[in-house]
């Protein structure tokens, strides 16, 4: 019997693909002595799963992604068993949320592309994160508070999220959203996707207008690995019951410590180093990571 699994997920635009990608796939597994089992489809032209015995499942990633070349679709191999996670820590900023909210605020200043080539830097680990964040944050000095809520009108939640939330939610997992952004947005992300709870920094404001500070403790790489390992802790879960998912350097430590650790849509230096990585699909792809089904997956907030 097969004791691993290879969880393949196509980008909306090449469902088409999936079944040419399923075919390179096996070929690849078996061609390194893997035992493959027949193809269990999770939602039809979007995930199925392909069974695996007799191989590393680091092996098999490497070779299925090598055998998958430029095709849009995504490869996670891994053990079969504990699948379903029952914790999940989720980055928010190009994670959960297509912006970087730094620079939505900065656009008000004609900042942008400055405060994106540091966040850049920041995030493939080119310089450090906490350095960084006040850096940009000393660059919005003076701000009105108001410019707040109107930068927050322009989030854009990537597809996918509040399945992504719902469903592990339905399912007795506890969610938290850890984020190196700030309180303001990370509450109303909680409130809209039902995030049980939200860590965040904070923006000190003074007189109605921003200081150029950010209050201490910084929440940074060490903040996301303890909030995970903490939250384990909490719920008396193994590590290798949790999932955790970001994009960015301060998120390899969690992504690296939990039991399914994704990279998702990575920046370069974190795409290299995590053990799965999410590419072209979007957040439902860790539902079918876990192995739900279409018919499993909840479509609001839970």
């Amino acid at each position: 019997m097969a004791d691993c699994v290879l969880t393949l997920i196509a980008a909306p635009a090449a469902a088409g693909a999936l079944d040419r990608g399923l075919l390179a796939a096996a070929h690849a597994l078996a061609q390194l002595g893997a035992r493959v089992g027949p193809a269990d489809w999770l939602d039809p032209g979007i995930a199925c799963d392909l069974p695996f015995g007799e191989l590393d499942p680091d092996q098999a990633d490497a070779a299925v992604r090598a055998a998958l070349g430029d095709a849009a679709i995504d490869a996670i191999a891994q053990d079969a068993g504990g699948r379903r996670k029952r914790l999940l820590v989720a980055d928010m900023e190009s994670t959960i949320i297509a912006n970087e909210m730094l620079e939505e605020l900065a656009d008000f200043l004609g900042l942008r592309e400055m405060v994106a080539e540091i966040t850049r830097q920041a995030m493939n680990d080119e310089i450090d994160f906490a350095g960084a964040l006040k850096q940009r944050v000393a660059l919005l000095k003076d701000l009105p508070e108001t410019v707040l809520a109107t930068a927050g009108a322009q989030i854009r939640v990537n597809p996918g999220a509040a399945e992504l939330v719902a469903t592990m939610r339905a399912n007795g997992a506890r969610t938290a959203l850890v984020s190196g952004g700030f309180h303001v947005y990370t509450r109303r992300i909680r409130d809209e996707l039902g995030f049980d709870l939200e860590v965040a920094n904070a923006l000190e404001v003074a007189d109605g207008r921003l200081t150029g500070m950010v209050r201490e403790p910084i929440v940074a790489r060490a903040a996301k690995l303890q909030t995970l390992t903490r939250l384990a802790a909490e719920l008396g879960i193994p590590l290798s019951a949790t999932l955790a998912v970001g994009d960015g350097a301060n998120d390899l430590p969690m992504i690296e410590a939990a039991g399914l650790g994704v990279a998702y849509h990575g920046k370069p230096a974190v795409a290299r180093r995590a053990r799965a990585r999410i590419d072209h699909a979007d957040l439902r792809a860790l539902l079918y990571a876990q192995g739900y089904r279409r018919d499993e997956i909840v479509t609001g907030p839970g």
